[in-house]
């Protein structure tokens, strides 16, 4: 997309000089068919895009009437689907990356704004915008079809006979309710191990012994009356008397085949480009960080290069984008040969690509591929009728000499690219640093995060977590924050990279659990209502080999009971080391800790895992709360969670609660605790005491939110 195509853009900003500023790049770049809007404060932009189309919005941080992220929030509130383009200070260059998880495409760091990049960013944040999209198209088709899956239904008495099939059961095992009543379970339900294909023993079956909790293998299939193979999952719930006594179970089995095909297709979508079927960013960054962990390990390099078409614009604005985005595919396809199985191939965006090289001993492979990769684009394209010439210009950063992580990688190769295109274009480049100035920065957070903990400038924030039944507090999660001597407060999205990196994570994670446990098990002693504590564990600290015996060594010495600990992991991180997680958790599990995963719905979701692991508590996304009141496929998906964590008899927290129609709606679902900034933001032990004691007061207004603004 080039800048001429877009007609609309409004500028949010206070300084006149800065708006005068980005007007003059406007006028210089030749956008003559782009009009500009200048406004200076959130409220007049509000009252404009409710009544205009807009297709971007160049948004300041800091304005008249909000700042900072709310800015951003109110942006996206007002326009969801336009592309938003955030400007900020040089100091405030955190504040804008975390603007990135609240819906920014990009950021521009005033005072270092060059017409070129601020035309990029418009471009790239409107491109990433339209692939959102696109991407949730695909993810409303996935939710209608799993809505459409039929679960298959049976009832049976205490001793296994069965009582009752719906008609999806009829369907799945070849048997009519009426054939099937009185049978036992086994002989309607034949389910065997899809690995062995040894003969299941159905949980109802076992008569008296089916409240155990026993579940079908992962990959468990069940054989139709006429031979026909269907894989299943399946969960099983007590039926009880009005007394609450069994009289039975009723079982639950589902066609696991569309669910299978449907996760493939999703987790396709998501780690690709949807026009070139390369991989995408996400994808890339984990090559990268694959390729560093490689050098690391065997002493060898890896190679970054950034690949952007010279003359696409031309043809893409004399010929159409449908031409455009052939040529961009044949491109892709060009690329793929030109490389080794091994290498990665990403498209960033426009027509910019970047191909990785991995164990790479010299730069002699790199100036090779970029020779090869560079002809193989020189080569004309016909399309459409048309036969295309096109050249590329190439610039190449080298692990570990040009940066130690994705993003520098990246940043300095397309620096380099930028110098080839000055050069003459159709050649390739090396990154030449002058002065490395993240690698300081990231050196500077290193040495203090090594004092940080004998210095006592970590501190601890509490966030409430509410019982929605009885509208006390039944928890609180500890939040970690750097008070930093000179910077001031630094959260923890800046420092704890670093410190994974760097081996620290150990140290201050210790700290972190000693500190929340003793908290605890103060305010227990001095006889305020119990609330468990929440804490969370990183990656690094899960796999460690001494990290339950540390738990358990820390609940000793602060004497909190381990039933008042609640241990909070992410998806991914269990998965990375399934069988050390099971034991983990085991020992966790039985000693009476809970055990919860954070960030539900983000992560693999897998059912199997699920009942693998001995889990107590499934913690919403914030991500999909905040769309309860606006997508309904997000509360499709809110709704499956609670109902799945309740046949699976879990706990249910809904994290990032704001709204009052967001609360009623987790209510009507039967959600078991909610915790966000309705009723307070994480604040310091001592106002965090004061909430105890009073109990909580929900913010109904704006105004009263800000009442608890206690921190990030």
């Amino acid at each position: 997309m080039s800048i001429n195509s877009i007609r609309d853009v409004l500028l949010i900003e206070d300084n006149p000089g800065d708006a005068r500023l980005l007007q003059e790049m406007f006028r210089d770049h030749g956008g003559a068919a782009t009009r500009l809007t200048w406004i200076q404060a959130m409220g007049e932009a509000e009252a404009h895009l409710a009544a205009n189309e807009v297709d971007a919005i160049l948004l300041d941080l800091g304005l008249p009437d909000v700042q900072g992220l709310d800015a951003v929030r109110r942006a996206r509130a007002a326009a969801p689907l336009v592309a938003l383009v955030v400007l900020t200070g040089l100091d405030d260059e955190s504040a804008a990356a975390a603007a990135l998880q609240e819906g920014a495409g990009d950021y521009l760091i005033k005072g270092e704004i060059e017409t070129r990049s601020l035309m990029r960013s418009l471009r790239y944040a409107i491109e990433r915008q339209t692939m959102q999209t696109v991407m949730n198209a695909i993810s409303a088709r996935a939710i209608a079809t799993l809505n459409c899956i039929g679960d298959a239904v049976a009832c049976t008495d205490m001793s296994g006979t069965v009582t009752f099939l719906n008609l999806a059961a009829e369907t799945m095992t070849g048997w009519s309710s009426r054939q099937a009543q009185g049978r036992p379970m086994a002989d309607v339900f034949q389910i065997l191990d899809g690995t062995t294909r040894m003969s299941v023993l159905s949980p109802v079956d076992v008569g008296a012994r089916w409240l155990a909790t026993i579940h079908l293998p992962s990959h468990a299939v069940l054989i139709r009356r006429d031979g026909f193979e269907t894989a299943v999952e399946d969960s099983i719930a007590p039926i009880r008397d009005r007394n609450g006594l069994e009289t039975g179970a009723v079982f639950v089995l589902r066609d696991a085949t569309r669910t299978r095909a449907m996760t493939k297709e999703i987790t396709y979508a998501a780690e690709h480009d949807f026009l070139t079927g390369l991989p995408n960013r996400i994808v890339l960054n984990g090559r990268i960080s694959q390729a560093i962990a490689a050098g690391l390990r065997n002493n060898t390099k890896a190679a970054l290069l950034f690949l952007d078409i010279d003359g696409f614009k031309h043809i893409n604005d004399s010929l159409g984008h449908a031409v455009g985005d052939k040529l961009l595919q044949s491109i892709a396809k060009r690329l793929v040969l030109c490389v080794r199985g091994s290498d990665t191939i990403s498209r960033q965006g426009g027509d910019e690509f970047v191909v990785l090289l991995g164990k790479m001993n010299e730069r002699a492979g790199a100036v090779t591929s970029s020779k090869r990769l560079l002809a193989a684009v020189a080569q004309p394209h016909s399309i459409d009728g048309h036969d295309l010439h096109v050249t590329a210009s190439i610039g190449i950063s080298v692990y570990p000499d040009d940066g130690l992580d994705a993003e520098t990688l990246i940043k300095n190769a397309d620096t380099a690219m930028y110098q080839a295109k000055a050069s003459g274009r159709q050649g390739y480049q090396f990154f030449k640093p002058a002065m490395n100035v993240r690698a300081v920065e990231r050196q500077s957070i290193e040495e203090g995060l090594r004092r940080a903990v004998e210095r006592g400038e970590f501190v601890l924030h509490y966030q409430p977590k509410v019982n929605l039944a009885s509208g006390a507090i039944s928890g609180m999660e500890a939040l970690l924050r750097w008070q930093h001597p000179v910077r001031g407060l630094i959260a923890p999205a800046q420092f704890i990279p670093v410190a994974e990196d760097c081996g620290l994570i150990l140290s201050i994670g210790a700290w972190v659990l000693r500190e929340a446990c003793a908290q605890a098990k103060t305010w227990l002693d001095a006889g305020l209502p119990a609330a468990k504590m929440a804490v969370n564990v990183s990656g690094i600290e899960f796999q460690d080999s001494g990290f339950a015996n540390r738990i358990f060594r820390i609940l000793e010495e602060s004497g909190l009971p381990s039933a008042a600990l609640e241990v909070e992991l992410t998806e991914s991180v269990l998965m990375k080391s399934s069988e050390h997680a099971v034991e983990i958790l085991g020992a966790l599990h039985e000693r009476g800790v809970t055990l919860a995963i954070d960030d539900f719905g983000t992560g693999y979701s897998s059912l199997s895992y699920l009942r693998r692991f001995p889990i107590d508590v499934l913690k919403i996304d914030q991500s999909f709360i905040r769309q309860i009141s606006r997508d309904g496929d997000d509360s499709a998906i809110v709704t499956a969670v609670i109902g799945l964590a309740k046949n699976l008899k879990l706990s249910v927290v809904a994290e990032g609660v704001e709204t009052v129609e967001e609360l009623d709606f987790l209510r009507a679902q039967r959600c078991d605790e909610v915790q966000g900034y309705y009723f307070s933001q994480p604040v310091p032990a001592p106002v965090f005491e004061q909430l105890l004691r009073s109990g909580i007061v929900p913010a109904e207004t704006e105004m009263d939110k800000k009442t608890f603004a206690y921190g990030d």
